[in-house]
């Protein structure tokens, strides 16, 4: 998977530091996340908030050197032990969940980094704020305390072919772009799976979200 990382960025002539590859370790037992940590992974992404809660406490004693991103939808009953436990939230969507996450983020940890949630394709079945609703949004989580908002993320539906997937990558890239322009520093663009790597990379990633490439096809 290093591999093919490194391959993308260099056709889309960026260095191969320039994208983090971030784990999706959801329904892998934390042995797993063990080894993939041994072999030098580091970023971790859960869906589900109680299972990425039991495998923080489970690899405790790895805590430092792991990062823990929450990239599934998140509730507001369950705002509390993410903030106190997660590294990074990709899924914020609605102003009341960040504002409950910068309230309940712990004075002694550093700010939770966070990104927007943006349903570039349009899908009725998908989270995610409207293009339309993101600047007004990007604004107001950007002023609350404890959190810093990096970026957008998004899970843009399955495409063909390598144009096609492109598409969703590029908008996203330029409400990124646009937020830039209205003063915002952020500098993440969590969008790219397995399928749609290397569309998601020439259209600037800055993470990419694996789980089968990594760890192989889920029981």
């Amino acid at each position: 998977m290093h591999q093919r990382l490194t391959n993308a960025c260099t056709r889309a002539g960026r260095s191969a530091d320039s994208v983090t590859l971030l784990a999706v370790s959801k329904t892998q037992p934390a042995a797993a996340v063990r080894a993939a940590h041994a072999a030098g992974q580091s970023a971790f992404g859960e869906n589900y908030v109680q299972e990425g809660l039991a495998k923080i406490e489970a690899l405790a004693d790895l805590r430092p050197e792991l990062e823990w991103h929450l990239i599934g939808p998140l509730q507001s009953n369950k705002t509390r032990v993410v903030a106190e436990a997660f590294d990074w939230v990709h899924s914020i969507d609605r102003l009341k969940i960040a504002q409950r996450l910068s309230e309940q983020r712990p004075a002694w940890a550093a700010p939770l980094q966070v990104c927007l949630q943006v349903n570039v394709s349009g899908e009725g079945s998908k989270s995610g704020v409207a293009p339309a609703g993101l600047p007004a949004l990007a604004q107001a989580v950007a002023a609350l305390p404890r959190l810093r908002l990096r970026g957008l993320m998004a899970i843009p539906e399955p495409a063909g072919d390598e144009a096609a997937q492109r598409q969703p990558h590029r908008a996203l890239r330029e409400l990124l772009e646009a937020l830039r322009q209205q003063g915002l520093a952020l500098d993440t663009l969590s969008t790219g799976m397995s399928a749609d790597l290397e569309a998601a990379v020439l259209e600037g990633a800055t993470l990419v979200r694996v789980g089968t490439a990594i760890f192989g096809e889920r029981a």
